[in-house]
């Protein structure tokens, strides 16, 4: 004995497909929306229009910047071309890339090469080292640094 597929059965196959889908669509947004950080600018063509010469001043300075955590201390390093650069750190914001519920603002003090802050023990994975600091002559510098924590 072979069951028929009549059409109410085919549209109950389309209902079933098209909820799914239309459910994973909405929790996929749901959880973007959740995670998104917020708004970076309020008026990007005003930031547009100094976009490039901020760029330009920046690259200018030659600097070479990095970071890593040991133990529970963040190291900043900030180069140029005659050696470690010790610059005024106006904001840093040490975070995940995907949401804003671990970020940390550290406290750097120099200690004659670089900068060092004490933190608490974070997480394996990615993190940013969201800066933004003025060189010794005036001129700002902002730059998203990637620090990647071992498991």
């Amino acid at each position: 004995m072979t069951k028929q597929l009549t059409g109410w059965h085919v549209l109950a196959i389309f209902g079933a497909a098209f909820t799914v889908i239309i459910g994973v669509n909405l929790t996929l947004a749901f959880q973007a929306v959740a995670t998104f950080p917020g708004l970076e600018t309020r008026n990007s063509y005003v930031v547009s229009q100094a976009f490039d010469d901020d760029r330009s001043a920046q690259e200018a300075l030659g600097w070479t910047v990095s970071a890593d955590v040991t133990d529970e201390e963040l190291h900043l390093l900030i180069d140029d071309a005659i050696g470690p650069v010790v610059a005024h750190i106006k904001s840093a914001t040490l975070g995940r890339a995907t949401h804003v519920g671990e970020d940390i603002t550290p406290e750097f003090l120099h200690d004659g090469t670089r900068f060092v802050a004490d933190i608490p023990a974070l997480g394996a994975g990615n993190w940013n080292l969201r800066l933004a600091a003025e060189a010794p002559d005036g001129t700002a510098f902002r730059q998203r640094v990637i620090v990647r924590i071992a498991p």
